[in-house]
């Protein structure tokens, strides 16, 4: 077994998302898989590891445990961890592009890499709703990738959006939640119908806001949220002849007792709730809340928020799906509306 320098193989990105032992095992078994690293090859130490790529010892351990853990490195006490295998399959190299890593983010991130399983490489980035940042990512090392996974919003309303996504091979594309004109091909998508969505959802709770004198939506302005939702929303008012109120910042607002208010944002939910409590007003009874997007802690919150929400788990298994069955659909993702005692 011979030593093998393989700080020139290795690639760790500080503006990745992608945890770094990740980065590690990642750019090891590029590095195998171009031949660039044999089998038997010795791999230098974890304090080297730690002291070359500035990460700390536990990251350095867990990157060569996980790939361990996969068959592909062994350990030998006293001389450390060395090459055991190179013939494993590796179908994927998957660029994973989100605007940002909020909770309901993160559960399509988790769904999505527990179902693509050991067959992927992915790297995951966050653009942070930036065009500019979204368009260097993509542009940087294209050819890397067998798949980009990118989930597509911005604080501005970006119109060339498509000519980016254009420039991609179309067969490596898959688009999630917000459906995009212009973009051209044939190419995977699953996505939210938001209109549609929000619209199905408030007729399922129309009874429960039957007691209310209006609905209130909060939507702040210049924010990634889709028109479709508020062309939905206005839509079921019309329809079922609700008196409605647009707010774009609920920090102005007094709150009204006798009112609905949906949320999208989980900060204008805070501003809400700490208003409410302000003014001695019972959630369920004086005020009604429609949180949008569900998670974990909703359920918790005042005995439990009444969500109008994607199924993140299932978008990120499809997304996943779509990649191992080499399939070309359009998917809309299913939207549930779950009451609680804030309605």
């Amino acid at each position: 077994m011979k030593q093998v320098p393989i700080t020139q193989h290795l690639f760790i990105d500080v503006y990745s998302a992608t945890p770094k032992y990740l980065q590690l095992a990642n750019s090891i078994i590029k590095a195998i898989a171009a031949g660039k690293i044999q089998k038997n090859d010795v791999l230098p130490s974890i304090n080297e590891i730690s002291f070359e790529f500035e990460i700390s010892r536990d990251t350095a351990e867990k990157g060569y445990k996980y790939l361990r853990s996969l068959g592909i490195l062994s350990s030998v006490p006293g001389k450390g961890y060395f090459v055991q295998n190179t013939q494993f399959e590796q179908k994927f190299t998957i660029l994973l592009l989100f605007n940002k890593l909020s909770e309901h983010k993160k559960i399509i991130y988790d769904s999505f890499v527990d179902t693509i399983g050991e067959h992927a490489n992915i790297d995951f980035y966050i653009y942070n709703s930036d065009f500019s940042l979204f368009k260097n990512i993509l542009t940087r090392r294209p050819d890397e990738y067998t798949h980009f996974v990118i989930l597509p919003h911005f604080r501005e309303r970006w119109e060339n959006v498509h000519e980016v996504l254009n420039t991609l091979p179309k067969e490596k594309l898959v688009l999630l939640d917000k459906r995009l004109q212009g973009v051209t091909g044939t190419y995977r998508g699953v996505y939210e119908n938001f209109e549609e969505d929000i619209y199905t959802a408030l007729e399922q709770a129309k009874d429960k806001l039957q007691k209310y004198k209006s609905i209130n939506i909060i939507f702040p302005e210049n924010s990634y949220y889709p028109d479709e939702i508020l062309q939905g929303f206005k839509r079921f008012c019309q329809d079922y002849a609700f008196s409605y109120e647009i707010i774009s910042d609920i920090e102005k607002k007094s709150i009204s007792p006798g009112s609905i208010y949906i949320n999208l944002r989980e900060n204008d939910l805070v501003i809400l709730l700490e208003k409410i409590i302000a003014q001695n007003l019972v959630v369920g009874e004086d005020v009604g809340i429609i949180s949008y997007n569900e998670t974990p802690l909703k359920k918790l919150i005042l005995n439990g928020l009444t969500t109008i929400s994607t199924d993140f788990k299932k978008m990120g298994e499809l997304a996943a799906e779509l990649i191992l069955s080499n399939s070309f659909k359009h998917i809309d993702v299913p939207f549930y509306f779950t009451p609680r005692s804030s309605l």
